[in-house]
Formats: C-alpha cells, sequence, structure tokens
C-alpha cells in the first residue's frame, strides 16, 4: 500500500491512460479522483473504480479553459482538504504537416496540451506548497509529455511544441520548487495503444511506429501507469526533474536495416 492516505488526481482520466494510472494508484491504497472533460466519462469512471473497490470521486474538468481549472481544484480540495498527488495527464492530438497547419489548429493544441497543462501544474503545485504535508511524504506532479517533444515527427508541428515546453516547464518546477518539498517529473510515452492511437495510428503511420520501435510492439496504458506509479511513490523520493521514455526503445532508434519493403 504505497500510496494509502493520499489524495491522487489524474487529469483526462476518464479512459486510457488516465484510468490505467488511478486503477494502478487505487491498488497502491490512494483515494482517487477522475477527471474528464465528459462529465458523464468522469463519473462512469468513478463508478468502475468503486465497483472496483477502490475509494474514488470525480470532477469535471476542461483544461481548456481557465475558470474550469480554478472551479475543479477548489472543488477537489474543498471535498479532501489536501492533494497529494497529480498525474497532468488530459491532452489532445494533432498530426497535420507543417504547411498546412492552420492557426486555429495550432492554437487550440497549444492551449489544451501547454497552456492548460501549465495551470494545472500551477493549480496543483500551489495548493502542495501550502497545505501541512503527511508525514514523511513529498508530494508528486507527473507531467505527460511525449517522444513527439523530442524528436522531430512529420506533422508534429502543434502538438509536438505543446510537449516540448510542456517538458521544459517539468525542469523549471523542479528548480523552482524541489526546495519546497515537491518532486516534479515527467513521462514521454512511446505509441501506446489507446482509442486516440487506434483513431490516429492508420495504416503506414501504424507501421512505421512497430518498423521504428525495437520491442517490435506498441506499449499498454498499463505500461505508462506503471511508471507514473513509481515516480509517485516515496521509491522516487530523490528522483527530480528526470523526464522517463516509457518507449519500447523507440527514442533510442538510429539507422535501421533492412528498411520496410
Amino acid at each position: 500500500m504505497k500510496l494509502k492516505g493520499r489524495i491522487a488526481l489524474v487529469t483526462g482520466s476518464g479512459q486510457g491512460i488516465g484510468l490505467a494510472t488511478l486503477k494502478a494508484f487505487g491498488a497502491e491504497g490512494a483515494t482517487l479522483i477522475v477527471s474528464d472533460v465528459v462529465a458523464e466519462r468522469a463519473a462512469a469512471a468513478a463508478k468502475e473504480l468503486t465497483d472496483a473497490g477502490y475509494k474514488a470521486d470525480n470532477v469535471r474538468i476542461d483544461v481548456g479553459d481557465k475558470a474550469s481549472i480554478e472551479a475543479g481544484f477548489d472543488e477537489i480540495v474543498k471535498r479532501h482538504g489536501r492533494l497529494d498527488i497529480f498525474v497532468n495527464n488530459a491532452g489532445i492530438g494533432g498530426n497535420t504537416p507543417f504547411l498546412d497547419v492552420s492557426i486555429e489548429e495550432f492554437e487550440k493544441i497549444i492551449k489544451i496540451n501547454l497552456t492548460g497543462a501549465f495551470l494545472c501544474a500551477q493549480a496543483a503545485a500551489r495548493q502542495m506548497v501550502k497545505q501541512e504535508p503527511l508525514a514523511g511524504v513529498r508530494p508528486k506532479i507527473v507531467n505527460i509529455c511525449s517522444l513527439s517533444g523530442q524528436r522531430g515527427g512529420k506533422g508534429r508541428t502543434a502538438y509536438g511544441a505543446a510537449k516540448a515546453g510542456l517538458d521544459l516547464i517539468t525542469r523549471v518546477m523542479t528548480t523552482e520548487l524541489a526546495g519546497r518539498g515537491l518532486n516534479v517529473n515527467a513521462i514521454a510515452p512511446g505509441p501506446i495503444e489507446t482509442d486516440m492511437a487506434q483513431l490516429a495510428h492508420t495504416g503506414g503511420t501504424r507501421e512505421a511506429y512497430l518498423f521504428l520501435t525495437s520491442q517490435g510492439r506498441y506499449g499498454e496504458a498499463s505500461e505508462i501507469a506503471k511508471a507514473a506509479l513509481f515516480l509517485c511513490s516515496d521509491d522516487a523520493d530523490y528522483i527530480n526533474g528526470v523526464t522517463l521514455n516509457v518507449d519500447g526503445g523507440f527514442g533510442s532508434q538510429g539507422l535501421q536495416y533492412p528498411l520496410p519493403g
């Protein structure tokens, strides 16, 4: 029960990686808070967690809306009195070639994946630094970044820029907040089998990911959840400012032979 007595919030946790992460946290004793832009999805996920024997609550947070973020975090503190773990997971995809990206698409992706993630991380950190800490427990924040923020993938102008920015924000947070008792790290998933990936990774895209991933498969949401659990546990108390790539070797690949086809 590594997280017993701790309050854990994961944004975008009505499904996919976020929900898998809450399940991992629940198995270790945390009180779980589901957050999703779709209120019905958040409520359904919370019921699923409760039915599985975990203590779960839910709140609607639209990370693209500053007022919704503020109201959501206020409600969480009102109900639970504190926040010990925050995983900054909510986001949207984008895969438009550089010459074709509209300003509307670019601004939407930046608003949700970077500005919204920044506001959520700031709200979580502000609560964590002012609350009375649990005995011997350092609050933990994990930002979900991406390999697209580290490499120049085709079609990743807006998405990659947002995730690269969040990676840098993680390092700044560490620099400023480590001395105030917080641990801040990031996870950069590679290709993960989620609903979003099944919609976006079709045909040649999926083939290319498999070719460039040394383990030859997509990862599972539960594998990101295990990494998040480690970084949010006491086992990671001396790990700060790290971006952990959970990618099956995708980020380390160089020239490969034989070439596809």
